[in-house]
């Protein structure tokens, strides 16, 4: 499976973006499909989640409220709407996909391939 990330780039604080991830190959055994983000000084971090189904949908606390993720399977797409943009999400957002089931854990080692990234900037 390959994934291709886009969507960032550069907006002010309090301002949108939406990022697609686009999956092409043979998804059939994916379970689920998430975002991560590697954020200046830290390591890459969970943003979000959902099911191959498109639900259930997991979020990390710093993101929840503000950004939501949703699946076109027919598409095979999946979508990260962020909405009031923080100069503290700025960094590369990375999709990618998992075959286990216990990708709501968040870690990215439960993730079994990864598209490249695309940078988010978040000015003040």
């Amino acid at each position: 499976v390959q994934l291709q990330a886009s969507g960032g780039g550069l907006v002010q604080t309090g301002g949108s973006l939406r990022l697609t991830c686009t999956a092409s190959g043979d998804t059939t055994s994916t379970t689920a499909t998430g975002w991560f983000r590697r954020t200046p000084g830290k390591e890459r971090e969970f943003v979000a989640a959902i099911a191959w189904r498109g639900s259930p949908t997991y979020y990390a606390a710093s993101v929840r409220g503000r950004f939501t993720i949703s699946r076109d399977n027919q598409k095979n797409t999946v979508q990260l709407q962020m909405k009031s943009l923080k100069v503290e999400d700025t960094g590369v957002y990375y999709c990618a996909g998992s075959v286990q089931n216990n990708y709501n854990e968040g870690h990215p080692r439960l993730y079994d391939y990864w598209g490249q990234g695309t940078q988010v900037t978040v000015s003040s």
